[in-house]
């Protein structure tokens, strides 16, 4: 069967479904959509939005004259555009399929949309619950089966149109039980659904990576015709702190012979899905000739027909123009991108003029294509961010794991010699990045289509919030400044974090975090934090040696300056009762935290000189270790915590620990994660770093 672009049999599908949950997109935003379309070569509107009441919830409605009148204006105003518009029903919520009334109740809808001009029709029965009601189970061998007898009487009923789709309930790999290729609802569907009628299909999964010409080769198969992919790569409704601004990829130009079309159902956003659509239009009209020959799609030069960056900087010089169209009254769009003009203009309007003393007048830059880029790069796709973004990431995680040329790092800076110059470096580099954000921002701000803004401000300020913290905590890093408030104080105003209730609930659940882009090893991790008992003597012994040096390998006794703690981790002094911890893993015992209420007597053992003074303000004395590949910093942080509540209640002022110079990892965590601080304690080895903290 032959389906591509240009064939004559079977026009090849093209376009956009409206089929997310929120707020539908209005009447003159479709109309806008129908001009897109039209001028960029996509020829389908699947008309599919969620929370259209009488689209989903209440089906049997009929539309009143007003909602009819809307209707048939959009439906005409496709049809000029030449647009084929698709109207989709959704009754599965309740519908009963073994109810003569209820099927008639359905046709009688689809006739009053038909005789609004629609000639192309959809039935869908996505996101519902698979249990059917007694009478079903009587009248019907499964749930596929009374879905398929129904859109079968409906198609028959509409006069078999050339357009029909379906949705079945299992519209993804990962929905099929145990497999496509073995499951019996997607098998019913392909032996019953009438061959005119085409199956929408997600691809491997609802937000679907990557489909490969093998997946829908097998679904194909199954289903016994090709599928029409409606794909929520740019879908952006699961979550309203994500946008989606990257361009279609990772969906080989070979799936065009394969498939009878594609749908994206984009950001629920009208305006910002400028990238999404154009760069669909430019993948359907990319030749499979010379496509990629296998199921790799890492490498986006082995497509030799379609390139996504290629892609994404057309759209992106195409979306420019846009933001210079004023879209308000009074408003004077910018004739020149090169020129600077005032943010608040008026045509007719007598123009002040400053004194030679007085303010200047604010005037913003025009908006860049070099703007847009940054903002793609930000807000790029679901399982990956743009490159400015990665970068960004990369920079700040080095910049942490390395320091600073803050507090800690001025004690033992003649230690680390050039690396203080590189890590002022870098940290020049990630500035100038967040500077790019920041007037990316204030560029955006102030462009003259305001449409297009209020769809993109609540991202856009978004991320210059969280930029902002994190230039913020950089230069505090570099002993530029402190750290923000919002990241160290106990009572932070409301802007300063993020997530609400739902991001505390997913923070105190094992799963949180794995699904962050930026990967770390494993951040996925259950800790179990458990006291301490004579067991551990050996495993904590172990840890201690593993971590004695950088790199986690052990160095001789001999070749380390002593720490008073050295005799804890070594088991040869017993902790304070309650004031010894350890944290598990899978793989067992892998970091430990040990204090001593009064650390006098241990320095005494080790021939330690401390000063009264010092062990007056902190008699206490604190270690705390955790393996390598322990990243999160929380279990260390709780463990630490605990300690000092117990060494509180025992009436102790204050506690210190010792670290050697080379220990970045506990040094960056002492003093990123606690309240600890650099002291001096006269006559300790040259190159050993005291922390102490106040109780």
């Amino acid at each position: 069967m032959t389906s591509g672009p240009g064939s004559e049999t079977r026009r090849f599908i093209s376009g956009v479904v409206e089929g997310f949950y929120g707020r539908p997109w209005t009447m003159e935003q479709r109309t806008e959509l129908f001009k897109r379309q039209q001028k960029w070569g996509l020829n389908t509107y699947l008309y599919a939005p969620k929370d259209d009441y009488k689209h989903r919830t209440y089906w049997r409605d009929l539309y009143s004259a007003e909602e009819a009148g809307q209707l048939i204006a959009l439906i005409s105003a496709a049809q000029r555009h030449g647009v084929d518009f698709v109207y989709a029903i959704s009754p599965g919520l309740d519908v009963t399929f073994s109810n003569p009334r209820e099927v008639a109740a359905l046709k009688r809808k689809l006739d009053q949309v038909k005789d609004f001009g629609c000639r192309s029709f959809s039935l869908l029965f996505d996101d519902i619950g698979t249990e059917m009601c007694p009478a079903d189970k009587r009248a019907f061998g499964s749930f596929a089966h009374a879905q398929v007898a129904v859109t079968n009487a409906a198609y028959r009923h509409l006069g078999e149109p050339e357009t029909f789709l379906f949705c079945p309930t299992d519209y993804c790999d990962a929905f099929c039980t145990p497999s496509v290729s073995q499951s019996s609802y997607l098998h019913t569907v392909g032996q019953k659904l009438l061959p005119g009628i085409d199956v929408l299909w997600t691809g491997p999964k609802v937000v679907s990576h990557k489909i490969s010409v093998e997946s829908i080769v097998e679904v194909s198969s199954v289903l016994k015709r090709a599928p029409v992919i409606w794909d929520n790569i740019h879908a952006n409704d699961y979550d309203p702190q994500r946008l989606f601004l990257g361009p279609y990829k990772d969906r080989p130009t070979e799936l065009i012979p394969k498939l009878k079309g594609v749908l994206t159902n984009p950001n629920c956003e009208f305006y910002p899905n400028f990238v999404a659509i154009h760069t669909l239009a430019t993948w359907c009209k990319s030749s499979p000739d010379g496509g990629q020959r296998d199921a790799d799609m890492g490498d986006e030069a082995r497509d030799t027909c379609y390139r996504p960056q290629d892609a994404l900087s057309l759209a992106l010089t195409d979306w420019l123009p846009e933001f210079l169209i004023a879209d308000r009254p009074g408003a004077r769009p910018k004739e020149d991108s090169s020129d600077v003009e005032p943010v608040q203009t008026g045509v007719g309007e007598s123009s002040y003029v400053p004194g030679p003393e007085e303010n200047p007048l604010y005037t913003a830059a025009p908006l860049t294509l070099n703007d847009l880029k940054l903002l793609s790069d930000l807000f790029y796709l679901p399982y990956e961010h743009g490159p400015t973004a990665g970068a960004m990431l990369q920079e700040l995680d080095w910049l942490q794991g390395h320091g600073g040329a803050g507090e800690v790092a001025r004690v033992y800076a003649a230690y680390r010699g050039d690396g203080t110059a590189e890590w002022r470096a870098r940290a020049r580099q990630f500035d100038d990045m967040c500077e790019a954000v920041v007037q990316m921002f204030n560029r955006l701000s102030n462009a003259s289509n305001r449409r297009i803004l209020y769809d993109l401000y609540d991202y856009i300020c978004d991320i210059k919030s969280g930029v902002g913290l994190a230039r913020a905590h950089v230069k505090a890093l570099g002993g530029q400044g402190q750290p923000p408030a919002q990241l160290v104080s106990d009572d932070p105003e409301p802007w300063g974090f993020r997530g609400g209730l739902s991001g505390e609930f997913q923070r105190m659940l094992p799963c949180h975090g794995n699904r962050d882009l930026f990967r770390r090893p494993p951040v996925t991790q259950v800790y179990c934090i458990r006291p301490y008992c004579p067991e551990d003597k050996d495993q904590v012994r172990r840890i201690f040696k593993a971590t004695q040096c950088p790199g986690g390998g052990a160095a001789p006794s001999m070749m380390q300056p002593p720490l008073i703690c050295d005799g804890l981790s070594a088991g040869e002094l017993p902790p304070s009762p309650q004031c010894a911890l350890v944290m598990e893993d899978g793989g067992g015992v892998c970091g430990y935290a040990l204090a001593l209420i009064d650390a006098k007597q241990a320095a005494a053992e080790i021939q330690r000189t401390v000063r009264d003074a010092v062990l007056e303000d902190f008699p206490s004395l604190v270690t705390v270790r955790v393996l390598p590949h322990v990243t999160d910093p929380s279990p260390a942080k709780r463990m630490i915590g605990h300690l000092l509540s117990c060494i509180r209640s025992n009436g102790s002022r204050g506690a210190f620990c010792e670290l050697r110079q080379s220990d970045w990892r506990m040094l960056n965590f002492y003093t990123d994660a606690t309240s600890f601080k650099p002291i001096k304690i006269a006559g300790a080895p040259r190159d050993v770093v005291a922390m102490g903290t106040t109780l």
